[in-house]
């Protein structure tokens, strides 16, 4: 099927010729079609369209009951190849997805029921509601209703109405993206993609169209043609089918390849297509391709589960003991239950809310800090793990460095060429340029002269031809971008470049520095311009693009003006080394530049006849139109000219470090963080980076991990690797493999034990493998950290994820809990945002069990002095308010709170490392919390009875309004700086109390109450709860200083 419109693509196709066409758009429909794509090259820099095919991940993946079935019920389809007929779709038989995008969680039958599973799935809201529905028994029931269920319709509604925001932000994208059309017209059969939201990759790549369809009439569906095409799978970098035209005579056949293809999720940078939908939906390389991101629970939260496991086992041995001290008479097991419902606030339901809200306050205060511009939170739920993290796992490439890259060095083998020598290698290129094919030398010192300048024009133009760059010129036509070439201005100002890579772009730029100029290129030739201005111009006759497999890529081109036919190729060393003539320096050379951090590309030539091309050509169309074992007969093919190649030079390409890398990892590593860097580049460039980067201290040695491919071989480099100490560790993704496979352990211990660790060769399944093995074999928290495509799956597999927005695209910021614009921004994000979430965090949630437990305390002593009965302290309306209005904006005012200054924290880093061991938030800081909470309640329940006149109702006011004043003045305790909001806070809920007196009257006696007996009596009782605690905290920040406090003083 073919779709025409202005906008957007939905699937996969492949290129075909079609005249400019105007017309309505029509929707695509769920009607899978061929791979076929018209494409007009030339246009505009920028004029994008959107290649809407993609299907997004979810931002927050889960599965109800129902999905789970649904999946077990389901019968997974099997993936199958497919022939796609062009304007017959009747010929079709085979069923395939809708192409539409759904990332929605829920729809209007499911959203309820799913919520409220999402919800009542944890521990501390199932245990709310059961207490509630409890009261509906009327042997069970203990208070007002509204006293348990207010406060967890409150908290089920700000879930609700969050999950709400979220779905309808979700449909309206979805309804954006499936409403969006496609595109139309074509001349030339050539046009740029951006990749960035499939592979990370921002470089624009060149797509080519069917060249058999160039020429077509108006309507494509006029011809008798079908596309076979192999079955959906994983690999964005390959394609195979067959395109068959059958109304010609003889029919054509025309293999097809990743360049005539355009993946879902990616986007028309320059020209336009006209293309037949071969995948759809689910089937799509960019759905078959997405991970669901794991729905990732903080550790602080974890804890505080525990903790209320722990709370809900008191509840119930206190609510035994109880029933025990009766005697188990009358119907003993109903008491039990009414003991548990009447101690049910030992666990506050405003926890969750509190820290929810907690998270929702940092989230805003991280993205508002100005220290950090553009820095962007995705998910709110994980702040504190910022502030326990001990390993840090970093890409290198756009992370690390820039992904800029600068030409650094030239070298032939006898001659080296730097920054400051370029000059030369420029007059070389100027006397060669200036020569003509007759000019005679005129004394052997020229001679020389002209086989070193040769040698480097042979270089340069190497350099200027072996590549996928293609030169883009801008035209506006009324302000507007327009394609028309006539309209284009070809100065070398208005030229810009673009390729897959930024190294290719930085080989080109400096080959026009020095004089040869990439002034034109289309899909069949390209042109150089010398420096007197003459034009050079090439056949193309084949291209062998790059991949990560063959490390490699090559291009065969016939000189215009002397017909010479000649076979370019450049690659990396361990790739070129076994094709290259013999020779004595390179390798030496290559090491002498992965040294100085330098990418090495070797680049060398071949010169063919006529006849050997010809024999070539048949033999690579031959094997490029096999339906099986295709990619390795066409690699054979290209292997048979791979033999013997002239090495012309090695280049030398510079990918500059990020600003202030290397005082931002010494704050991580003084910190306590262990920092290992995953990088898919050679080892040398990679240890050269670690040392540059400091990553590496200087005095610290590097054990290199040699080469293991069995399990004899990784036994022993272990075993000496285990002889070395406080040593940095540099290995190979193939070593790591072999030593995960048979020492998974010994090696993982061996290299935690390391202050850094480098990770060469990786491929992006390896980096988040080592991520997982990091969280199974210690209890560390992780974070991974990276720029590009091939590092979402780390970041989705870390316990926290930082994505950067960089040069390789959005993908992996999209991907990851935390977007930021510099590396240098994770020192603030770890060390300030990181350390005062967790800090706050742990005080707010163990201040909000406090709550519950005194009052709980209170209740108990209440029921053991009134013959354990099991009647309710404080009811309806107090208990309420005692959670919320009274106490709720003090208790909340924590998330303020801060132990030391920001710039103390950056200043010492080494504070960080209290963080990592959990110090804030422990059993033993909870036991204290526990004991403080007992000896208040105590306090305030005894002192309420002791004094006391006449009537009980004074009981409930004395020890009540004890309660709120012991509230407020803990949190006064537990603050360590104050802010103006706190203070605010403070004296607003105690105006609050005391303005609600007045209409307390079913509680409270209003007459005895504004007596100076009740207020001398409350102030005693409060001094009583409060006063020792104040002295305590006095004594032990005198004598026994924490770290931080210190530092303030």
């Amino acid at each position: 099927m073919f779709c025409q419109s202005d906008n957007s693509w939905h699937a996969l196709s492949i290129m075909y010729f079609m005249k400019k066409v105007s017309g309505r758009g029509e929707r695509c429909a769920s009607v899978p079609c061929s791979l076929s794509a018209a494409v007009k090259g030339g246009a505009a820099r920028g004029h994008q369209k959107r290649l809407n095919f993609s299907y997004k991940k979810k931002l927050l993946p889960s599965s109800s009951c129902c999905d789970c079935l649904a999946r077990c019920c389901r019968r997974k389809k099997e993936l199958k190849a497919r022939t796609v007929w062009l304007g017959a779709p009747e010929k079709c038989e085979e069923k395939y997805p809708k192409n539409g995008i759904k990332n929605q969680k829920y729809n209007i039958i499911t959203f309820v029921p799913g919520v409220l599973y999402q919800q009542f799935k944890f521990f501390l809201n199932l245990y709310f509601l059961v207490v509630a529905c409890s009261q509906f028994v009327p042997s069970l029931k203990i208070g007002y209703l509204y006293t348990y269920w207010a406060p967890l319709a409150f908290v089920l509604a700000v879930t609700m109405v969050r999950e709400a925001v979220d779905e309808v932000r979700r449909y309206r994208r979805d309804k954006e993206m499936n409403s969006q059309l496609y595109s139309k017209l074509t001349v030339r059969g050539a046009c740029f993609i951006r990749t960035d939201q499939l592979d990370g990759e921002t470089d624009w790549k060149l797509k080519v169209a069917v060249g058999c369809t160039q020429r077509l009439p108006a309507d494509l569906f006029s011809i008798k043609a079908f596309v076979y095409a192999q079955k959906p799978q994983l690999d964005i970098h390959s394609f195979e089918g067959n395109f068959t035209r059958e109304d010609a005579d003889p029919q054509i056949h025309e293999s097809l390849s990743i360049e005539n293809t355009l993946w879902a999720s990616t986007v028309v940078a320059s020209g336009t297509v006209i293309g037949v939908v071969i995948y759809t939906g689910k089937e799509t390389r960019s759905v078959l391709n997405t991970s669901s991101a794991k729905n990732k629970v903080g550790l602080l939260d974890l804890e505080l589960n525990r903790l209320t496991k722990a709370l809900f086992l008191a509840q119930v041995v206190l609510s035994i003991v109880m029933v025990a001290l009766q005697g188990f008479s009358g119907p003993w097991f109903r008491n039990l239950f009414r003991f548990v419902v009447l101690f049910s606030y030992i666990i506050p339901i405003s926890l969750r809310v509190n820290l929810d809200m907690g998270k929702a306050a940092y989230g805003w205060m991280i993205t508002k800090d100005e220290n950090i511009p553009g820095t962007v939170v995705r998910t709110s739920t994980i702040p504190e793990e910022l502030g326990r993290l001990v390993y840090l796992l970093t890409d290198k490439t756009g992370t690390l460095t820039q992904n800029e890259m600068i030409f650094k060095r030239l070298h032939l083998g006898t001659v080296s060429y730097g920054t400051d020598t370029m000059d030369e290698i420029q007059s070389h290129i100027i006397h060669t340029s200036g020569a003509t094919p007759s000019r005679k030398p005129q004394s052997s010192a020229p001679k020389v002269r002209k086989s070193v300048s040769s040698r480097i024009h042979e270089a340069v133009k190497a350099i200027a031809l072996c590549h996928n760059v293609t030169p883009v010129y801008e035209s506006h036509v009324n302000g507007e971008p327009e394609a028309t070439e006539a309209d284009q201005d070809f100065s070398d100002d208005n030229r810009t470049y673009q390729a897959s890579s930024p190294d290719e772009v930085a080989l080109v730029l400096w080959t026009e520095s020095v004089g040869l100029t990439l002034v034109n290129r289309d899909l069949g030739s390209l042109q150089l311009k010398t420096p007197s201005g003459q034009i050079l111009s090439f056949h193309i006759l084949q291209i062998f693009p790059f991949t990560s497999e063959s490390k490699r890529m090559g291009i065969i081109v016939r000189e215009e003006s002397t017909g010479d036919i000649t076979f370019y190729m450049k690659g990396a060393d361990v790739a070129m080394a076994s094709i290259v003539q013999y020779n004595d320096w390179l390798e030496e050379e290559c090491g002498n530049m992965a040294r100085e951090g330098l990418r090495t590309l070797v680049v060398a030539k071949k010169s063919l006849s006529e006849e050997q091309y010809q024999d070539f050509e048949n033999r690579y169309n031959q094997a490029k139109l096999s339906i099986h074992d295709r990619s390795l007969k066409v690699a054979a093919a290209v292997e048979s000219l791979e033999r013997e190649l002239e090495l012309l030079c090695l280049t030398g390409v510079e990918d500059q470090l990020q600003a202030d890398v290397r005082p931002t990892l010494e704050l991580l590593r003084n910190a306590g963080i262990k920092i290992w860097m995953l990088t898919g580049d050679k080892l040398e460039t990679a240890t050269c980076i670690a040392k540059s980067s400091h990553l590496v201290s200087r005095n610290q040695d590097i054990h290199v991990f040699k080469p293991v491919s069995n399990r004899g071989e990784a036994h022993l480099e272990l075993n000496a690797f285990r002889r070395k100490h406080d040593c940095a560790l540099v290995i190979s993704g193939d070593s790591l493999e072999v030593c995960l496979r048979y020492y998974e352990h010994e090696f993982v211990e061996l290299a935690c034990q390391c202050p850094a660790v480098v990770c060469c060769r990786c491929s992006p399944t390896q980096k988040a493998q080592i991520v997982k093995l990091l969280q199974q074999h210690t209890d560390n928290r992780t974070c991974a950290i990276g720029d590009g495509g091939n590092d979402v799956s780390m970041i989705q597999a870390a316990d926290c994820g930082i994505g950067i927005e960089g040069k390789e695209g959005k993908q992996a910021s999209l991907a990851a809990d935390f977007s930021i614009t510099q590396f240098k921004h994770i020192g603030r994000l770890l060390m300030v945002h990181g350390r005062n979430s967790y800090k706050r965090s742990a005080a707010l949630g163990q201040f909000v069990m406090h709550r519950g437990m005194i009052i709980s305390t209170m209740q108990a002593v209440f029921s053991s002095i009134f013959y354990f009965a099991s009647v309710p302290l404080y009811q309806g309306f107090l208990m309420v308010g005692y959670a919320t209005i009274y106490t709720m904006f003090p208790v909340f005012s924590l998330v303020l709170d801060q132990d030391v200054k920001p710039e103390m924290a950056l200043l010492y880093p080494e504070l960080y490392k209290d963080l990592t061991k959990g110090r804030s938030l422990s059993f033993k800081t909870f036991l204290i919390w526990v004991l403080i909470s007992v000896y208040q309640g105590g306090i305030l329940m005894y002192g309420g009875l002791v004094l006391f006149e006449s009537e009980f109702v004074h009981v409930v006011a004395i020890s009540f309004t004890a309660l709120i004043l012991t509230e407020l003045l803990m949190v006064a305790l537990t603050i360590r700086t104050w802010h103006w909001l706190m203070v605010l806070a403070e004296f607003f809920s105690l105006g609050i109390y005391l303005a609600s007196l007045a209409f307390l009257n079913e509680y409270f006696d209003l007459s005895y109450i504004t007596t100076w007996p009740f207020l001398w009596k409350v102030s005693a009782i409060t001094l009583v709860s409060c006063l020792p605690l104040y002295i305590i905290k006095y004594l032990k920040r005198k004598f026994s200083p924490p770290s931080y406090s210190k530092l303030s003083s």
